[in-house]
């Protein structure tokens, strides 16, 4: 993927008829340092983005999170005067974008959803893991993590049923819960790490997913990403590849010194998403 803005220019190509919501994934909140997006909101805002976060819980089910998510978009509809919202979501916010979309009757106010390295089909992964071990320690950890996201913030964190949403066999029963909703347009991307050491912090979850899923970023699945149409995998243009952190610009640079074919700066690619958005009418 070729850069499609100059560094340091300033233009309004990712001026969309109506405002982006940047929804964040599970763990992570959307405070102002640091910034769980890295240097897009910055790269975007500069090209003209009237740009918003979800501010949802980071540990929450799916089911608050999209609640949360519907109270949102009213706030930014009533601050704005736009009549919808376009949504790009990391992660576990792709499906709670869908849900407000879908089952909780937000798709007349939601002009457009795209995912970037949503799990929408679940993972195999999960599911071996949550046979493995005793519901017992789930039930421990999940005490502990929740006591301790309440001190960051969280209002409802719920731990053990994040982790079952990320079954297969919850995903299929919301996949038929949540249909996409007619009007609204929904594309997804998924991320690919080239090798276990595109990115050391996850090099052990991707040798696993490898074995049991096929290729992933490290966390997610590239089947289980790709979702509605248009529906792309991103791929650096080095053998580095993409993992689920850099899908956020985690660490704040680019992912490659090179150009050419394939994804250099993941600002480029959220710099391209919300310019066709524009130029769709969105």
């Amino acid at each position: 993927m070729k850069p499609i803005f100059a560094e340091n220019t300033i233009s309004d190509c990712c001026k969309t008829k109506y405002p982006i919501v940047l929804i964040h994934g599970t763990g992570f909140r959307d405070l102002k340092w640091p910034v769980y997006w890295g240097r897009i909101p910055k790269v975007l805002t500069e090209q003209g983005a009237d740009l918003f976060y979800g501010l949802q819980d980071c540990w929450a089910s799916t089911e608050t999170n999209a609640e949360a998510i519907t109270e949102r978009i009213d706030a930014i509809l009533e601050e704005t005067g736009a009549e919808k919202v376009n949504l790009i979501a990391h992660s576990k916010g792709g499906l709670e974008a869908r849900m407000a979309a879908s089952s909780l009757g937000y798709g007349d106010k939601i002009a457009s959803i795209t995912t970037i390295a949503t799990p929408h089909k679940g993972s195999k992964t999960i599911d071996r893991l949550m046979g493995l071990l005793p519901k017992g320690i789930f039930n421990i950890t999940a005490f502990a993590v929740n006591n301790w996201i309440r001190l960051a913030g969280d209002k409802e964190p719920d731990f053990l049923k994040v982790c079952e949403g990320f079954t297969t066999k919850y995903m299929e029963q919301f996949n038929r819960a949540n249909p996409d909703v007619p009007g609204v347009f929904y594309q997804s991307f998924a991320c690919a790490m080239s090798h276990p050491f595109s990115d050391i912090s996850l090099s052990k979850a991707n040798f696993i997913l490898n074995r049991i899923e096929g290729e992933n970023d490290g966390l997610v699945s590239v089947e289980s990403a790709l979702w509605g149409e248009p529906a792309r995998v991103l791929r650096s243009n080095s053998f580095r590849g993409i993992s689920h952190l850099d899908a956020i610009d985690l660490r704040r640079s680019r992912l490659t010194a090179k150009k050419g074919a394939g994804v250099s700066d993941i600002c480029d690619v959220y710099v391209e998403i919300v310019s066709d958005l524009k130029s769709r009418g969105l």
